[in-house]
C-alpha cells in the first residue's frame, strides 16, 4: 500500500459520525475506530493503518471471486460507462444482451435473463413470477412458495418470509403469507435415524406438499449448498428425489445460486454438481466479483412463454422493473469476470484447491476435538464447532467469535454463522477467492490451526 493513506483521520471520523454499517453494532465504536479498507490486490486487503489481511471470505460475504485489483474489469466498466451508462430495462443494451447470451450458454436448459442488482431482489422477482403464474394459469391457487430450514434468500420482506433462520427474521414480522418451511437436510444433525437420509429428507418436502395441498404449491426455493445456514452440502440421493417430487406435483424448482454461482463450488453453478434441471436460477455476488452491482434471474423458455400471451392484455406481461437493473456497468463487469474465470482456468483451480482445503480441514478435525464436522464443496467450506463431540453440543457463539478474532489478529479474515439460529451459530466459514494458491491456503490453514489451539487452552 502506498503512502497516500497515511493520514485519513478525517475520513475515520466521517465514517464514525455518518456511516451506518451493515450487520454491525455501532456502540463498539465508542471505544475503537472503525476499520476502513483502503486498498486490495489479489487476496490481500489493507486498512487505514496500513495493516494487511489475507481475505479468506472473498470480501466478507463470498463475493470477490477473482480477487482484488483487476484492472481489466475496471477498464471494461469505464469504457462502457463512457458509451452509455444506463437505460431502463424496457430497452436493451449491448453488454446486457451479450452477457445474457454468455450466461445462458453456461446454464443449458435456461434461456432468459432478468436483470436486477442484488440477490434479494433477484429472489423477489422469482417469487413474483410464481405468484403471477398462479393467477394467470392456475386460477390463483398455486401461490405458495416452499423454502428450507437453515436456508437464506435475502433481506427484503418477501425474501425474509422465505428465510429458514429465525434470528434473521426476528423483530421484522409479520411477513407476507404463503411462505412455508420444509425440513433441513443437514445429516450431521439428522432428524431421522435412517440409512438413506438424503431421500428421507427429500420425502419430508413431499410430506409438506401433501399437507398444504399440491394444487396450492407453486414453487420450491432451495440453495444448492446452504451457505449462511452452516455450509450444508446435500446428502446422497437428496437432489434426485427433490427434482422427482417437483415434477410429480408441477412445482417450479427455484435454485438460489447467489452464493454458489459463478464458480464457487468448482462448477459454473452449484446445482450443476448434482444433475438438477431448475426452472429458476438466481445469482448475484460472484457474477461480477463485486466490481459492479448486478444480479440475474435466469429461467426457462417455458416459464418465459407463460408471460408471452395476449399483447392487447395490459395485465399479461411481467409488470416489474429494477431501476438499476438497467445499469450497463454490471453486465460489462460480468463479461470480463467470466472471461477471467475461463482464461485463467479458475474452475479447475477451485476444484484442485478445494481438495487441498478439505484435506487440510479434515486434518484439523483429527487434531482438534472442538471440530465436530467438516463439510463443503470447492472453495466453500465450513467447520461446525462443538463443545462435546459425543453429544454434538454446539460450541458457544462467544467462543466461535473468539476463534474468528484470533485469526483476524494474525491477519487472516474468516467467517462464521452469525445471529442466524438460537444455539447453532457455531460454524466457521471459509470461501477464499478462486485464485487462491498453495501458499495462501497454507497460511489460512496454519492460522486456523493456531486459533483453534489457543481457543481451547
Amino acid at each position: 500500500m502506498d503512502g497516500r493513506y497515511n493520514d485519513i483521520s478525517a475520513t475515520v471520523e466521517a465514517d464514525r459520525a455518518h456511516v451506518w454499517h451493515h450487520l454491525f453494532q455501532h456502540a463498539v465504536l465508542d471505544k475503537r475506530d472503525p476499520r476502513i479498507l483502503v486498498e486490495g490486490k489479489g487476496m490481500t486487503v489493507w486498512d487505514q493503518t496500513g495493516r494487511d489481511y489475507l481475505d479468506a471470505v472473498s470480501g466478507g460475504v463470498w463475493t470477490v471471486n477473482v480477487g482484488y485489483g483487476r484492472e481489466s474489469i475496471a477498464n471494461a466498466v469505464r469504457d462502457q460507462l463512457v458509451k452509455i451508462n444506463y437505460f431502463a430495462g424496457s430497452a436493451g443494451t449491448i453488454p446486457a444482451a451479450q452477457f445474457a447470451q454468455r450466461l445462458t450458454e453456461k446454464t443449458p436448459g435456461l434461456s432468459r435473463v432478468f436483470y436486477a442488482n442484488s440477490g434479494s431482489e433477484a429472489n423477489e422477482k422469482a417469487f413474483k413470477m410464481v405468484r403471477q403464474i398462479a393467477h394467470k394459469h392456475h386460477g390463483g391457487r398455486k401461490w405458495k412458495i416452499l423454502y428450507r430450514e437453515r436456508d437464506y434468500h435475502g433481506t427484503s420482506m418477501g425474501a425474509l418470509a422465505a428465510c429458514g433462520q429465525e434470528q434473521r427474521q426476528e423483530q421484522y414480522g409479520p411477513f407476507p403469507a404463503g411462505f412455508i418451511a420444509v425440513p433441513h437436510c443437514l445429516e450431521y444433525r439428522k432428524q431421522w435415524d435412517v440409512e438413506n437420509y438424503g431421500e428421507r429428507a427429500a420425502d419430508a418436502i413431499e410430506d409438506v406438499i401433501l399437507r398444504e395441498g399440491p394444487d396450492t404449491v407453486g414453487a420450491l426455493c432451495l440453495e444448492p449448498v446452504t451457505a449462511g445456514g452452516g455450509v450444508i452440502t446435500p446428502p446422497a440421493g437428496y437432489w434426485e428425489r427433490v427434482q422427482e417430487i417437483c415434477r410429480k406435483y408441477d412445482i417450479l424448482l427455484h435454485i438460489d445460486e447467489v452464493v454458489c454461482g459463478m464458480g464457487r463450488t468448482g462448477a459454473w453453478f452449484g446445482y450443476q454438481n448434482y444433475g438438477i434441471k431448475p426452472d429458476f436460477v438466481t445469482c448475484a455476488k460472484g457474477v461480477a466479483s463485486g466490481y459492479a452491482a448486478i444480479s440475474c434471474l435466469i429461467t426457462t423458455e417455458g416459464v418465459f412463454d407463460r408471460f408471452r400471451t395476449d399483447p392487447d392484455d395490459p395485465m399479461s406481461y411481467f409488470r416489474d422493473i429494477s431501476t438499476f437493473g438497467g445499469c450497463t456497468a454490471g453486465p460489462a463487469a460480468a463479461l470480463e469476470n467470466m472471461r477471467i474465470i475461463e482464461d485463467e482456468g479458475l474452475l479447475e483451480n477451485t476444484r484442485k484447491m478445494g481438495v487441498v482445503l478439505m484435506e487440510g480441514l479434515h486434518d484439523l478435525m483429527e487434531k482438534h476435538a472442538i471440530v465436530g464436522d467438516v463439510r463443503g464443496k470447492g472453495l466453500f467450506c465450513g467447520l461446525e464447532l462443538v463443545a462435546d463431540r459425543a453429544t454434538k453440543e454446539p460450541l458457544a457463539e462467544a467462543l466461535v467469535e473468539r476463534i474468528v478474532g484470533l485469526c483476524d489478529a494474525e491477519g487472516v479474515l474468516i467467517g462464521k454463522t452469525s445471529r442466524s439460529f438460537y444455539g447453532f451459530n457455531n460454524t466457521l466459514c471459509l470461501s477464499p477467492a478462486l485464485i487462491v494458491g498453495p501458499s495462501e491456503m497454507t497460511r489460512i490453514l496454519d492460522t486456523l490451526d493456531a486459533a483453534l489451539t489457543k481457543a481451547t487452552h
